[in-house]
């Protein structure tokens, strides 16, 4: 048997006037200027001032399910959460939640500036429709998680941002809603406060609740997430499990340039000497993979000698996008022992560049070749770039890039050699 699912959503879109702004209540003043405004706006509407956040949306989520939603600036995220948690209203289609819903969309979402974070404990909780006795059984839990006792009887409006945060992600994720949304929790708070928060999430699931998570951080999301649904302009790319759509996510949103080449040796780059045939990249095992951190590539060099006798070798300096050198390297050695190479003709230079090496970010290199191994009688600066993704799910901890410009997997042991 099928089980029902908590959301649904169908045929849902969301259209906004530009210039225009949505308000439930208006006053008597409002009423007048928006019926003096009506034509003109009715004008610009039919002039195309107008956009749609969201287009003919169709998903359902599964009890207990965590479901991740990715996409650029403007992709419709937020839109969405705003109408699953009832902020506003779509104009076509709908969204049903069969279950009490807690959101966390903005700093503060819910909070009263002129109560203390004592009295806000109660009002989120009211608002969620509980029970005073079932505030009071939490309330402990709640300030424990937020690390705010000091400050539980000053008005949140002297709250920092990060104070603001913990408060709220405290009292959404405490208050037993069936249904959690989220909308970049990790934006705000340090991270230790950032770990809380996803282990926090980690368990609800386990406990039967349902999160909705929205996040630029791909890493949490294929971590935390069985599902993910990629938004862009509106409508949904793609929907499946969420390490599949991230992978394609990151590649889409790669600029890389993984190969030039040039047929015509007598207009490609290069001198007298040489020429450049082709400059690539790719995996190893499967050309159409993304390079991640896991995924070992080569650097192909393809050159035309056009000297005989000439003893040729390359060498590459590889940047990061802070144009910091993360190594050099060359084929020198290799090279030198090769009485082959000082014939003319069209050569293939590879360099093999390990899983568990690189960092993540965009990386580009510059080619250097060399003549007799101590003049360099040709410098290029390809136009081939790649981007080192971190597609590697973990366990809850901290999400962030590391540092550094290499990111190794070296070999450590612990051994006992004392014992008092």
């Amino acid at each position: 048997m099928q089980m029902k699912p908590i959301v649904r959503v169908e045929d849902l879109s969301k259209q906004y006037r530009l210039g225009s702004r949505e308000s439930a209540y208006d006053t008597l003043r409002e009423s007048i200027v928006e019926a003096v405004r009506s034509p003109l706006k009715r004008l610009r509407s039919n002039n195309g001032n107008s956009i749609w956040a969201l287009r003919d949306l169709n998903f359902e989520v599964a009890p207990g399910e965590v479901l991740g939603i990715v996409g650029r600036n403007g992709a419709g995220k937020s839109t969405l959460l705003k109408v699953l948690s009832r902020i506003t209203q779509p104009t076509t289609g709908r969204a049903e939640l069969f279950g009490r819903v807690a959101s966390l969309l903005e700093v503060g979402t819910g909070f009263h500036p002129e109560l203390t974070g004592r009295e806000n404990i109660y009002l989120n909780g009211a608002v969620l429709g509980m029970k005073r006795v079932e505030i009071d059984r939490k309330f402990d839990q709640i300030v424990e998680f937020s690390e705010l006792e000091k400050f539980l009887d000053t008005p949140v409006k002297r709250y920092s941002s990060g104070m603001y945060m913990r408060l709220a992600f405290a009292v959404a994720s405490h208050l037993e809603p069936e249904i959690l949304i989220i909308d970049e929790v990790l934006a705000v708070g340090d991270a230790q406060f950032q770990k809380k928060c996803l282990g926090k999430m980690s368990n609800a699931a386990t406990q039967g609740r349902t999160v909705l998570f929205v996040s630029h951080n791909m890493i949490a999301v294929q971590s935390l997430c069985q599902r993910a649904i990629w938004l862009d302009q509106g409508r949904v790319v793609k929907e499946g499990p969420a390490s599949a759509v991230v992978a394609d996510y990151l590649t889409s949103g790669t600029a890389s340039q993984l190969e030039e080449a040039w047929d015509d040796v007598e207009t490609a780059p290069g001198n007298e000497i040489v020429r450049l045939h082709r400059v690539r990249v790719q995996p190893v095992d499967s050309p159409s993979d993304a390079l991640s951190r896991k995924t070992p590539f080569v650097i192909e060099i393809e050159y035309w000698n056009l000297l005989p006798g000439a003893r040729l070798h390359l060498a590459l300096h590889l940047y990061t996008e802070q144009d910091i050198i993360a190594f050099t390297t060359g084929n020198g050695p290799d090279v030198a022992s090769i009485d082959a190479y000082i014939a003319a003709g069209l050569f293939r230079c590879t360099c093999y560049i390990p899983a568990d090496l690189l960092n993540t970010g965009r990386h580009r290199f510059v080619l250097f070749v060399v003549r007799d191994s101590n003049s360099v009688i040709y410098r290029y600066e390809s136009n081939v770039s790649f981007e080192i993704l971190d597609l590697h799910a973990r366990e809850v901890n901290f999400y962030a890039r590391e540092p550094g410009v290499v990111q190794p997997a070296l070999r450590w042991t612990t051994e006992m050699i004392g014992q008092d």
